[in-house]
């Protein structure tokens, strides 16, 4: 203290840890101050010249910081690349070429048209999101669905991820075929690789089991993600209403296995299983299209 004669005044605290900040608060302002506690709790004592901006400077200090806490770590959930998503990449590549060498057959009996899914070819909604215009239409999702599906599978698990996406662009099959007023044919990745987007959009809404505290953070990566899709995902030259479809169903299933912890997802019983789930609907949606050819027009 700066005078030994002066009877120091009394400053009081809730606790030791709101005494240890004011005391740093006080020394910012240039007031000296000493934590010591007593029967009746935590105090600081200053010496009395000082008591009352001592007050003062503590009131206008909780007045500024009136509903702010110390940082807390929060458990992130894990992202990682998973590089399964090459596999993916060939089995688009894979299509483009067979579709190729088939004279365009795999085209014709796959692509979604809304007479047709209409007349019950509902395969074609499944089967059209594995198949591509041309090349260049082909790179461009591999482009951008490459990382991105990369990023899901790391966050969901590589076949868990990979079947929500999938779903997703069945979705946006479906969108365009409600919101289209006149539906052409229609086919691409894109969907899919929008519903992959909406996965990582909502991801970190597991969150807010572990932290009630960071609604902040969870509303930070959604906006994150819509300005994302709205950079990659609403060029007027594209399918809008497809590219919104997928999106917003990654949105659903992504919010819906985030209830599911990280580690059951990562796991191999749950990758088994969806997995084994992918592969069928891939399968039988195919097996539908080859055997249901139209009859030519």
């Amino acid at each position: 203290m700066t005078s030994a004669e002066s009877t120091p005044l009394v400053v009081r605290a809730r606790h030791r840890q709101q005494a240890m900040d004011w005391s740093l608060v006080l020394l910012s302002q240039g007031i000296e101050s000493v934590v010591a506690q007593s029967e009746s709790g935590w105090t600081l004592l200053v010496e009395p010249q000082d008591h009352s901006r001592a007050l003062a400077t503590l009131r206008q200090y909780q007045v500024e910081n009136r509903g702010w806490h110390w940082r807390q770590e929060m458990s992130w959930p894990q992202v990682t690349f998973h590089w399964g998503a090459v596999a993916w990449c060939l089995l688009l590549a894979l299509f483009h070429w067979l579709n190729a060498v088939s004279g365009s057959h795999l085209k014709f009996v796959g692509v979604m048209e809304g007479s047709a899914v209409a007349s019950g070819a509902w395969w074609r909604l499944f089967t059209a999101t594995m198949l591509h215009f041309d090349l260049a239409h082909l790179m461009a999702n591999v482009a951008i669905g490459f990382p991105v599906l990369g990023m899901a599978m790391g966050r969901y698990g590589p076949t868990c991820a990979l079947l929500a996406a999938y779903l997703a662009g069945v979705g946006g099959n479906v969108a365009g075929l409600l919101f289209h007023t006149h539906l052409g044919p229609a086919l691409g990745a894109s969907g899919m690789v929008m519903g992959g987007l909406g996965l990582l959009t909502i991801q970190s809404l597991s969150l807010r089991l572990s932290n009630t505290r960071s609604w902040r953070y969870i509303i930070g990566g959604i906006f994150g993600g819509v300005m994302l899709f709205t950079l990659l995902g609403l060029d007027p030259a594209s399918d809008v209403v497809a590219h919104l479809g997928g999106f917003s169903c990654g949105l659903i299933l992504g919010a819906a296995m985030t209830l599911i912890p990280q580690k059951k997802l990562l796991g191999p019983a749950a990758n088994a299983v969806c997995g084994a789930l992918l592969a069928a609907l891939v399968a039988l949606t195919w097996m539908l299209a080859l055997l249901h050819v139209p009859p030519p027009r």
